[in-house]
């Protein structure tokens, strides 16, 4: 697929982790105005690490998503990645530490994701999906609460999740970007660690309620154990709407995952990579492009 034209359809996408960074990676064959809502919820790795020692908001999903859109020729993009691996700074991404060091000069995540995306040649805009980081709390089926990504990433039979605080603040460039969204692309990623902590807050809830464009979830490849263990396509729609999430057509790999129940909605696709491990950013964003919702669609 050649390079898209200069503008296009606009796109909010919302999620977190290689998940989203698969999406963008998608979009930006599409469009240039791609905006990328990320969750703040992660609480380990180096993430975890700058969170919890500098009080910062946790960047590793941030930079995933800067990475996605960024000029593939900027070397400052291919440091972004590389990680220390000795001293005090051993595990720490570059990217990490420079998202943390414009945050504390720029005094406002915002702006210092926009000089982030500005110094690698990126496209569209990364916007935290909330202005403070949160704390993800998970509750499962026989109603024992557990705290912290990493603690729900690891609990199996999850009921719900929430943030907190319950209700936090959403920056006001999210709600406008969805406002003005052609589309809202959510996941794929870890269902209530990546997806539902991004997009499951109650601000953020209603604004989707508002959209004028589809919702297209892509759900991911297959279960994630123990989070999603079990889960085939229709449970994971299940949780989204049990989070007042209404998508509007669900796009799933039928080699890697069952769907069953959700004629009329769920469109299939082979979407995933040849290990079947992971989203194939151009097969993801041929099968976007196809689906009946799609904004500026041949035809359509």
């Amino acid at each position: 697929m050649s390079a898209p034209a200069p503008g296009g359809v606009a796109i909010t996408a919302i999620g977190g982790g290689h998940g989203l960074a698969a999406t963008l990676a998608a979009l930006r064959r599409l469009t240039e105005r791609v905006t990328a809502v990320v969750s703040l919820a992660d609480d380990g790795g180096s993430s975890g690490r700058l969170r919890s020692q500098l009080g910062v908001a946790p960047p590793g999903d941030l930079r995933k998503a800067l990475v996605a859109l960024a000029d593939p020729t900027s070397p400052l993009a291919r440091a972004m990645t590389a990680r220390f691996d000795n001293g005090d700074l051993a595990g720490h991404a570059f990217g990490n530490l420079l998202i943390a060091t414009l945050a504390a000069v720029e005094g406002d995540l915002v702006r210092a994701l926009a000089e982030a995306l500005r110094l690698i040649g990126g496209i569209g805009a990364v916007l935290p999906a909330t202005a403070e980081p949160v704390v993800l709390q998970g509750t499962t089926e026989d109603g024992t609460v557990v705290r912290g990504q990493v603690a729900v990433m690891g609990t199996p039979r999850l009921a719900r999740v929430a943030t907190l605080p319950a209700d936090p603040e959403v920056p006001d460039e999210v709600l406008a970007a969805i406002e003005q969204s052609d589309a809202v692309v959510v996941g794929p990623g870890s269902l209530f660690t990546s997806v539902l902590a991004a997009a499951a807050t109650p601000t953020l809830v209603a604004a989707l309620a508002r959209r004028r464009g589809p919702l297209v979830y892509v759900c991911n490849l297959r279960p994630q154990e123990p989070e999603t263990s079990g889960m085939d396509v229709a449970a994971h729609v299940a949780q989204l709407r049990r989070h007042a999430i209404e998508p509007d057509v669900v796009l799933y790999d039928p080699s890697t995952i069952d769907c069953v129940g959700l004629e009329g909605l769920a469109v299939g696709a082979s979407v995933a990579k040849a290990n079947g491990r992971a989203h194939d950013p151009v097969a993801l964003a041929s099968a976007l492009a196809a689906l009946e919702c799609w904004p500026g669609r041949t035809g359509a």
